[in-house]
Order: C-alpha cells, then structure tokens, then sequence
C-alpha cells in the first residue's frame, strides 16, 4: 500500500495542500472571534469561552477519528470534517448575538477542525516514505498557516470595503465547501481509500507506549507551542488596537515568513539535525514572544516580530511532527501522529480560555507575561533535548 501511495505525491500532493489551505481559512476566520463578540457587547473572556467550547467537541473528535478512518476512508472523514467547518462559519456569520448558539458553533469548528488536523498529517505519513516524511509535513503545514492567516486578512479587506465582519466568515464557509469536495472526490478513488485506511485505533495501552518513548518530548512541545499560537492568533486584535496598530499586519507578516522559509530553506532545514533545528526555532519563537512584550512600538517592530514568529514557530511545528512520527515505537506512528494533534489542541483551543480572562481582567501584558513563560518552557525542552542527542556522539568519539 505505501509503495503505490508514495508515487503520487509528486503529482497529487500539490492539490492536497491546496485543499488543506482551503479548510484552514474557516479555523484562520476565528481568529476574528474576539471583534465578532465584541459587536455584540462581549469580550475577550466570552470570546475565550467560544474557543474553548471547540476543544470538547475536538477532544472526540481526535480520539474517535481513528475509528472513523477505519469504517469510511480518511478522505471521506476530512471530507465530513469540511461540512462541519463550513456550518460553524456559517453559524459565526448568521448569529445575531451572545449565547447557546455561538457555543454551539465553536463545538462544530472544534469537530471539524480536529478530525481534519488529526487525520490530514495520517494521510501524509500514509503517502509519504519515512525520509521524505518532514519535507512533506513542512509543506503541508505551510499550505495550513497560509490558510489559516488568510482568514483574519479576509475580514480586513471586508472592513476595507465598508463590510461587516461576518463577511469574512461567509468567504471561510465557501472555502471549506471547496476544500472539503476535493477530499470527497479524493475519497472515490479506491486505491487512495485502500491505502488511507489502515487498521487504527487508539487504545491506553497504544498511548502509554507512545508516551513512554522519545515521541512524548514532541508531544508536549507541539502541545506548548500551540498554546502560544492559541494565544496570540486569537486575541491579536485586541493586542493590536492596543498599540493602535493594525491586525491585518502580524497576519501578512506572520504567513509571508511561513510561505517564504518552506519555499526556500524548508529542504535545507530537514536536512540538518532536527534537534539542533528545533533549538535554533525555538530560540526564535522565544524572541518574538519577548519581542511582543517589550520591543514592538510601531509598524515596523510589529510585523518582524509576526516575521520571526512566523519562521520559529511554522518551521519547528513542522520539524517536531516529523520527529514525533520518525521517534514512534514500531507500528504506532499514526497512534504518536494522533496524540500530537491532541496536545496541540489542548493548547490551542485550552489556552485561549485562559488568555481571554487574563485580558479582560489586566489587559493584554498579563497574557504576553504568561505565553512568555510557555515560550521558555519549550526552549528549555528543545535545548535539552539537542544537548541529549550530543551526548552519545561525545561517547563514541571518546
């Protein structure tokens, strides 16, 4: 099955990205949230607890995505997935107020997003030979960080044409809608639907071997790391409005760096060491974290952080995913690849709960204290992890 599925992605594999970037403008378009609810007399406390609705309904959906994989075929299941996407923005753009029905849109977005996150990199390490595997996830994540900062941009240029907000999330449920036909008709063909379904199940005993091997050192980075993502993306306009600078900017810049460095040093960057790799990004995404606290004070300081959050953080995701696959114990690599979309969740949709209230209570240096303190945690693990993998070598010269 891998071997018929490993040729394709020459010709195949740009469409699925291209796929990928169109059901991640719905996630990208929550990003919007905090002005959305604000419309409505809310604020970033309410907007933290629509978020967080999303990481319940994401919670099943991870866990019991392997299980539909198995019955249906991974296309078709991201293929369901868009539906639920597309419902939520619609909802998001329908809504007229605070309450049960806006709860109910964040728990479609969680679903949605979930089972096509977690299933989306299965297919990937399911086309894609070991060795080629942290390219392929390179592009991939960059074709979703492409998406997901074109949401917020779309409700920008809404704003710019004298638009309402919710414009921009009608535009993610019609990108969903065409996302989510691609994987549909990828899901008709019987040799992909053969191959993406694959016996996979997640089981205690599965997760404990997972978490028992050097696969949990990229889980708990990549859960982190979307806390600081979870973070920032959701609750940039109010820390823009802030400094009376414009949001639509760490967007641009955040996806220009991501787009730029897969274009251009991704290949590079998965060829060298990925432990050194990932230290040399987190250091990165540790300065711009920092750098969001304390240095940026016009245009130009905005968007080089959003620059440099854009490479630290878009390249490490992707560097950290391949080790988390290449690291699994054997036979478990679609079980580790199930587990770091669950911890990256748990930041990403968690996180922004905590965040909201923090703003509403302090303003916004109380969340950029905290994010901080996660920005250092990660450089800590990755720094020790790259002094670990130095050690054996140090050994065998000696």
């Amino acid at each position: 099955m891998m071997s018929s599925s490993s040729s394709r992605p020459s010709s195949g594999f740009g469409a699925f990205c291209m796929a990928s970037f169109l059901l991640s403008v719905a996630y990208g378009s929550t990003f919007l949230l905090a002005l959305l609810v604000k419309s409505f007399g809310g604020n970033e406390h309410d907007a933290g607890q629509v978020i967080a609705t999303a990481m319940f309904s994401t919670l099943v959906a991870v866990i019991g995505s392997g299980h539909m994989m198995n019955r249906w075929g991974a296309a078709r299941c991201v293929a369901f997935a868009a539906v639920c996407l597309a419902c939520a923005s619609l909802g998001f753009a329908l809504v007229k107020g605070l309450g049960v029905a806006l709860l109910l849109c964040g728990l479609l977005l969680g679903l949605g997003w979930g089972i096509f996150y977690t299933l989306g990199p299965i297919m990937v390490a399911a086309m894609i030979e070991p060795a080629r595997r942290t390219h392929c996830f390179a592009l991939l994540s960059g074709s979703m960080l492409t998406g997901i900062g074109s949401g917020p941009i779309a409700g920008k240029l809404a704003g710019y044409f004298g638009l309402p907000i919710q414009t921009a999330f009608f535009c993610a449920a019609t990108t969903a809608i065409l996302g989510g036909l691609y994987f549909w008709h990828l899901g008709t063909r019987d040799e992909v639907g053969t191959a993406n379904r694959q016996a996979f199940k997640i089981s205690a005993a599965s997760a404990v071997q997972v978490l028992r091997s050097r696969s949990v050192f990229s889980i708990l980075m990549v859960g982190l790391g979307g806390a600081i993502f979870g973070g920032l993306g959701s609750f940039q306009t109010s820390y823009a409005a802030s400094l009376g600078l414009d949001y639509s900017l760490f967007f641009l810049c955040f996806m220009g760096a991501a787009i730029a460095c897969r274009l251009l040093i991704a290949g590079w960057v998965v060829k060298r060491n990925p432990f050194a790799a990932s230290s040399v990004l987190t250091t990165l995404m540790l300065l711009a974290v920092l750098g969001f606290g304390q240095w940026v004070h016009d245009s130009l300081s905005y968007g080089a952080m959003a620059a440099l959050l854009g490479i630290g953080y878009g390249l490490n995701y992707s560097v950290i995913n391949g080790l988390a696959a290449n690291e699994a114990p054997p036979g478990l690599t679609a079980q580790a690849l199930l587990l770091f979309s669950l911890a990256y969740f748990l930041g990403v949709f968690g996180f922004p709960f905590v965040a909201g209230k923090l703003i509403a209570d302090g303003g916004v240096h109380g969340m950029l204290f905290s994010t901080g303190l996660i920005a250092g945690l990660v450089w800590i693990i990755s720094i020790g992890r790259w002094l670990s993998s130095l050690a054996p070598a140090s050994v065998r010269e000696t």
